[in-house]
């Protein structure tokens, strides 16, 4: 019985990128999903416009929580089918 060090090497390297685009997506939507939230006047912004507004920024959050969603259901039905 031998290890097949290429498939292996392979199954550990999109492991890899799934969880990490699944944590860079989950951070993203709390980016866009911090757009929705009142700046305080005199905080770290100073009053500046935030970049994204409310629905943009929802519309963002929702985005990417879908995506990292079908990440995470794709690779339960490849475990279970």
């Amino acid at each position: 019985m031998s290890i097949a060090w290429g498939s292996l090497l392979l199954v550990c390297a999109v492991s890899l990128a799934a969880g990490v685009a699944v944590v860079v997506l989950v951070a993203l939507a709390l980016v866009g999903l911090s757009a929705r939230a009142p700046q305080p006047v005199g905080g770290a912004a100073d009053g500046a416009r935030p970049s994204l507004g409310p629905g943009a920024g929802t519309a963002v959050a929702a985005v990417c929580l879908l995506a990292a969603a079908a990440i995470v259901g794709y690779g339960l039905y490849v475990i279970v089918f």
